[in-house]
């Protein structure tokens, strides 16, 4: 568009680009105050980030490094447990192991029965005893006569 159409000013050849793009100048440079602030802040943002980034950095180190200390502490323990660890494996591997579950139950079902009348025989007889000491044996001198 021509700036000086309409005033009766004739028209220069050249001129009208010249003023256009000094005008796509002049706007690009007011809209430059806001692009280096957004610019800042963006900068800002980037440089919190980074901070960030370092300090969880660093923390992943210290974390790094107790472990590193508790895996060397627990190794040699571990080590010396194997071969416990692989005997008791091969007592588990035996089939014999698999049978444990059922002879407990039959113990259970069969002797723990057996165990609790004997406990009630002997304290039945017990009390027979008991009784037969203080009545006396047949035949003995009785303790109160004279």
């Amino acid at each position: 568009m021509d700036p000086f159409r309409g005033l009766g000013m004739p028209r220069i050849p050249g001129l009208s680009d010249l003023l256009a793009q000094l005008q796509a100048q002049t706007e690009a440079l007011a809209g430059l105050p806001r692009t280096l602030t957004d610019l800042n802040s963006a900068v800002r943002e980037l440089i919190a980030a980074t901070t960030v980034a370092t300090e969880t950095i660093a923390s992943a180190q210290r974390t790094a490094e107790r472990l590193e200390t508790l895996v060397e502490e627990l190794e040699e323990p571990v080590r010396a447990l194997r071969p416990g660890l692989e005997r008791v494996g091969k007592v588990l591997d035996d089939p014999v192991i698999d049978t444990v579950p059922d002879t407990l139950r039959h113990v259970t079902e069969d002797l723990v029965p057996l165990i609790h009348g004997l406990r009630q025989a002997t304290t039945r007889l017990g009390s027979v005893t008991g009784a037969l000491r203080r009545r006396g044996r047949p035949g003995a001198p009785d303790e109160g006569a004279p």
